[in-house]
């Protein structure tokens, strides 16, 4: 599996290329913005994007959406829950952040399902609390988190749809019962470092780790 993290735009998102190395078959994650250049990444590696995959459907996760899907034809996907809001974007919202509103999902998601590129496959863990559809997807040892959990820090729950009880409870009961070793890639440059494991959050994340009490 090849993956790139690359982080984009003004609000220090991760966006990720993830990609088969045996077809050339590849998704980006979460394209908020600097499309081009990921595309150019896609090229070098001598990868075909077909999936533009949104942990959530946050404005600053979905605006690079419409250029993504206009650069490579990828259809959209998003967990069920979160897909309305794709196609309830405030305008003014689409104005703040300076960006066009995403078109709606072509293929929604649910807890269990799996996400396929050539010999790739994410599973999708439901993780609300940042929002009613967050997502995290799972695969190879690699955990993509979203805003649902940060290197020593956790996504926030005071917008429309979030809740803190819930999303403890997702990172507590979905994504801590993965294995210690595997590798956590965040949806934003947040944290002292890149990445972290789930062992290492546990232990360490102000919030939910086993230091936070």
């Amino acid at each position: 599996m090849i993956v790139k993290q690359v982080q984009v735009g003004r609000f220090a998102v991760f966006a990720y290329l993830v990609g088969s190395e045996k077809t050339g078959d590849a998704l980006v994650i979460d394209p908020a913005d600097e499309c081009e250049a990921i595309v150019k990444h896609a090229e070098k590696q001598g990868l075909r994007i077909k999936y533009i995959v949104n942990t959530h459907s946050h404005v600053d996760h979905v605006m690079g959406n419409k250029r993504m899907k206009d650069l490579t034809g990828a259809q959209i996907i998003i967990h069920e829950k979160d897909a309305p809001a794709l196609n309830e974007q405030a305008s003014y919202q689409m104005s703040m952040f300076g960006a066009e509103p995403s078109p709606p999902a072509d293929i929604t998601v649910k807890e269990g399902d799996h996400i396929v590129v050539g010999d790739v496959s994410l599973e999708v863990l439901h993780t609300p609390g940042h929002s009613p559809g967050g997502m995290c997807l799972y695969g190879d040892g690699l955990v993509f988190t979203g805003d649902t959990l940060f290197v020593g820090g956790v996504g926030r729950t005071d917008l429309e749809g979030g809740s803190w009880q819930v999303l403890a409870s997702s990172i507590r009961n979905k994504l801590f019962t993965l294995p210690d070793a595997t590798v956590v890639l965040p949806g934003h440059n947040y944290g002292e470092t890149k990445q972290s494991t789930i062992g290492k959050e546990k232990v360490n994340n102000q919030y939910v780790g086993s230091r936070a009490d």
